[in-house]
């Protein structure tokens, strides 16, 4: 695919604005992302402290931390898939609150391997401040602590879900050998699943943990189901059904959407 003119760099260096690469986050999101970790932390944290504090652990507990993570990990990987579908079908840069995920998501079609370049605070920030506004009262209300391992787990792999995204699109040689063996293992998402997604015209492979639950997903039409049923309510078709990757044409400024600096 031919770069596009608003992504190439004047004499192949990446362009500035106030002395920042526009690949690098600003302070704002690294503060959101820092919250976002703390408050993923301090769900874990407490949770073991609690079990700490209490009678001895067994096989039982251990069994049941490792099972609560699990559903954590699959919980993050559905709602990713979820809401990766949502702004991808609906919506515009106009959408109020989700325009410019909207946007983002729509130029990451057209240019995908922008992503990778980017500091992860800048990928992930919006999702850190979810995180922390929904995630961090749950802290706070709740003294279950397998449940509050549950919730660190969730909001861990949801938190880190567009990183993971990232690396699928990264080249297996140019990542860590951690990365690849989650990869292989399934625990992350790998290019050789993702890559469905990026075919025209975008209607599956929508979760971006691991992708796992794209196979109920996409395997029972899950989301065609969704979109049947929205059409005959509400009139309203997905992009899925007409629009091809040549008819979406950028609606947001370049600083409104990194992607397109």
């Amino acid at each position: 695919m031919a770069a596009s003119p608003v992504l190439e760099k004047k004499n192949n260096s990446i362009s500035s604005v106030d002395g920042h690469s526009q690949y690098a986050a600003t302070w704002a999101e690294r503060a959101w992302f820092a919250s976002g970790c703390t408050t993923v932390l301090i769900s874990l944290a407490k949770s073991m402290l609690i079990l700490a504090a209490g009678a001895p652990t067994g096989p039982w507990t251990w069994l049941h931390l490792t099972m609560a993570a699990l559903l954590g990990h699959l919980l993050a990987d559905l709602t990713s898939g979820i809401y990766h579908w949502a702004i991808d079908n609906y919506g515009s840069a106009e959408t109020p609150i989700f325009g410019s995920q909207i946007e983002w998501f729509r130029a990451h079609h057209q240019y995908p391997s922008e992503i990778t370049k980017f500091e992860i605070a800048g990928v992930v920030n919006t999702v850190a401040r979810v995180t922390t506004v929904a995630i961090l009262p749950i802290t706070q209300l709740s003294n279950d602590p397998i449940f509050l391992w549950f919730v660190g787990a969730s909001a861990f792999f949801g938190l880190f879900s567009l990183k993971f995204h990232a690396w699928s699109h990264i080249p297996r040689r140019k990542l860590p050998l951690v990365v690849s063996a989650l990869q292989d293992a399934g625990i992350l998402l790998r290019w050789s699943w993702h890559k469905a997604h990026h075919r025209q015209s975008f209607n599956s492979g929508y979760c971006v943990v691991s992708g796992i639950c794209d196979r109920v997903l996409d395997g029972c039409k899950v989301l065609l189901a969704l979109e049947v049923a929205i059409f005959r309510v509400m009139g309203v078709k997905p992009r899925s059904w007409s629009e091809s990757i040549s008819e979406w044409k950028p609606m947001m400024t370049q600083g409104e959407n990194p992607l397109l600096n």
